[in-house]
């Protein structure tokens, strides 16, 4: 895509939807980091169904010591891997306590040293909880900005470190909301929606799907 192709994409996207959120349920940056810590491998919706059942029962990393293993992995047990994201959860609580005096670190690198966050999930909390225009490719992302031609690459990173080049300053704090939304309900893996897409013509993708057939 050009510098102008680029800027079209994002006026489109953001007149469509001016202020867009993450899809996970929270309260708090602490119910926002645990939501997305829970999230790797699951659905939001998934990971919803979940966090209802545990927020009311812990809300803040002390909280969630205190409910303890067996009973944190009855309420996430709906989700993947609940059994060793339930032990990161607590080895993260246990460091929020200790060394942040039960607040959510507002740095890459203290996000990072968390047990189960990764550099997304650090993206994610700095964009949604802190309002840092950090760029949080996931697959949706990653699939998005190859397909289209927004920022190629061969790895998540490189992926990243283009869209921060490359989408005007101007959107980059919604950017990474507007393309997952559009991968996950119109650019989609498998069958893309193109003859519903708004931007479609804005992308270098050759292989445009066509409408469907109507079938009586």
């Amino acid at each position: 895509m050009t510098p102008a192709q680029i800027e079209r994409f994002f006026a489109i996207l953001q007149a469509a939807n001016p202020h867009p959120e993450t899809e996970l349920e929270y309260g708090s940056a602490f119910e926002l980091l645990v939501a997305v810590l829970l999230s790797a491998q699951a659905t939001d919706a998934g990971v919803n169904k979940a966090t209802r059942i545990l927020f009311p029962l812990a809300r803040t990393p002390q909280q969630m010591l205190d409910l303890g293993l067996e009973r944190l992995e009855a309420a996430i047990k709906t989700i993947g891997l609940y059994h060793s994201k339930a032990r990161h959860l607590l080895q993260t609580c246990r460091i929020l306590v200790d060394e942040h005096g039960g607040q959510v670190p507002r740095t890459r690198a203290a996000l990072e040293a968390l047990p189960g966050v990764g550099r997304k999930t650090a993206n994610v909390v700095l964009n949604v909880a802190f309002g840092e225009p950090t760029m949080a490719v996931d697959t949706h992302i990653f699939r998005v900005s190859n397909r289209t031609g927004l920022a190629p690459g061969k790895t998540p990173l490189a992926v990243e470190q283009k869209l921060l080049e490359r989408v005007p300053p101007h959107y980059l704090l919604h950017a990474h909301h507007w393309l997952i939304l559009h991968g996950r309900y119109v650019c989609q893996a498998r069958k893309p929606r193109c003859w519903e897409c708004a931007v479609a013509h804005l992308c270098d993708w050759p292989d445009k799907t066509p409408a469907p057939s109507k079938t009586t």
